[in-house]
């Protein structure tokens, strides 16, 4: 960071970690949230339901995910119905 002489200031590692003094990011931070917080509980959005709702994504997400590798199979069979025909003409219409 330079001031208006082109001298540089230094930062310490805190306040290069935060991107300023740590009372500012922290008071911008706090009243940021405030508002935040104000406008979510005006939607009805809560603590308690956003986690509820990332647990239930993540079950759900876990238990469709090894859905499909227990039913991979089935999806195999179920493209080869419709693929291997398709290749099956287009072999035969190209060897003419």
């Amino acid at each position: 960071m330079t001031d208006q002489h082109g001298t540089e200031t230094r930062r310490s590692p805190v306040e290069r970690f935060f991107g300023g003094h740590p009372i500012n990011v922290i008071l911008k931070l706090a009243f940021v949230s405030l508002l935040v917080g104000f406008v979510m509980s005006v939607f009805g959005v809560n603590v308690q339901g956003v986690i509820r709702g990332a647990l239930e994504l993540l079950r759900e997400t876990l238990r469709d995910g090894f859905g499909l590798f227990r039913n991979i199979w089935g999806y195999i069979l179920t493209g080869a119905m419709l693929v291997v025909p398709v290749w099956l003409l287009i072999r035969l219409g190209k060897g003419r």
